[in-house]
């Protein structure tokens, strides 16, 4: 497809296309592949009631139940490893259908659990499926999103994760009430059914325009961009941008090109990152290192996995008590997060952090007293 060609395509698109539906396109692809992250939250959030349940029936130790809730995160470093690579080779799409095979795939090998080997196999399938969720919904929502959203965008990740604790919260506190050795096979085998809507789901979604460049599929790739751009000039810059970084020259606009051999790009990248950093990188790594060093000391996962057992500490007694009193937890901190969304680009990323590092050091002050 030649240059002129291109900006033809990108105007009758454009006629047919008004700005609003753009952005609504945007927004249902985040939606779609953000769906990844509510049921990585629910099977973060759902274990935290059914652990009492688990104990209780299958009579484990301390010991091991704190290896089952843990644990979780070690599994997940074999998906997220794999993540990237995995992406690249079949795209950000099949990626996102693949994280919701081992989510089902885990929730059912849990729900049927009948002893304690049983339920950390599933809870390893599952952990594998959280890895590939935590690093391929927020690559794929940013790669997709216009730069004038993408901020709201990309924080979609993050508030589908806490909309998913929030379920899984809730689905402890309703299947609670059923016989102990049932109720807790309901927990968790439950979030297998969201993970068939997401591999129905992921066929309405477009892949992701820099996967396509990068296979050299130029045309489809400005397809995509031209649906989810706010201006033909917008998309013309996006995929500009997006083939200088991977190589290609400007000039090349057919739809389908072969991509020059790049074998020997990125190796010095981790160098030039950790050993001699420009001011501007060593700023920006220092800061995001920082920020999500202070999120984990904050002890929040903790309060998220274990959120019963501190009503419990602090004098409720029914379970059915401690459980309603997590979902209230999941339900304030839910509410900050859609907040804090919703204005990160108004008022920017700086200000939202410090006013969350005061209110962070204002709550742990409290805690300790």
């Amino acid at each position: 497809m030649s240059s002129s060609g291109i900006e033809k395509g990108v105007v009758t698109a454009e006629a047919e296309a008004p700005r609003g539906n753009r952005s609504r396109f945007a927004f249902a692809c985040a939606i779609l592949a953000s769906m990844t992250s509510i049921i990585l939250g629910y099977d973060i959030g759902v274990m935290s009631g059914a652990a009492i349940f688990i104990k209780e029936d299958l009579k484990l130790s301390d010991v091991q139940l704190e290896i089952l809730m843990g644990i979780l995160n070690i599994y997940s470093l074999v998906g997220s490893g794999a993540a990237g690579r995995t992406s690249d080779w079949i795209g950000r799409r099949y990626t996102i259908v693949l994280a919701g095979a081992f989510f089902f795939c885990g929730a059912l090998l849990m729900g049927f659990a009948t002893n304690y080997p049983f339920i950390m196999v599933g809870r390893f399938v599952a952990g594998i499926g959280v890895g590939y969720a935590m690093m391929i919904a927020p690559v794929y929502t940013a790669e997709v999103a216009p730069a004038t959203s993408r901020g709201f965008l990309s924080s979609f990740p993050e508030i589908f994760i806490n909309i998913g604790i929030l379920l899984g919260y809730v689905s402890n506190y309703f299947f609670a009430k059923l016989p102990v050795h049932i109720g807790w096979r309901f927990m968790l085998g439950v979030g297998a059914i969201p993970s068939v809507c997401l591999a129905i789901g992921v066929l309405a979604m477009p892949e992701s325009p820099r996967w396509l460049v990068l296979q050299g599929r130029l045309g489809d790739a400005f397809k995509v961009l031209d649906k989810t751009s706010n201006t033909k000039e917008e998309a013309i810059s996006r995929l500009n941008d997006i083939k200088r970084a991977a190589g290609i020259p400007e000039d090349m606009t057919d739809d389908v090109i072969v991509v020059p051999n790049r074998k020997s790009a990125g190796k010095g990248v981790w160098k030039d990152l950790l050993v001699r950093p420009t001011p501007a990188v060593r700023h920006i790594l220092i800061a995001c290192l920082g920020i999500h060093f202070a999120q984990q000391a904050s002890g929040i996962d903790a309060v998220v996995l274990y959120s019963p057992t501190i009503f419990q500490k602090a004098g409720l007694k029914s379970k059915n008590d401690q459980l309603l009193a997590t979902v209230a937890v999941g339900i304030v901190k839910t509410l900050f997060i859609v907040v804090g969304t919703c204005v990160v680009d108004r008022f920017g990323p700086p200000c939202l952090v410090a006013h969350q590092y005061g209110r962070m050091f204002l709550s742990l002050t409290g805690a300790w007293d």
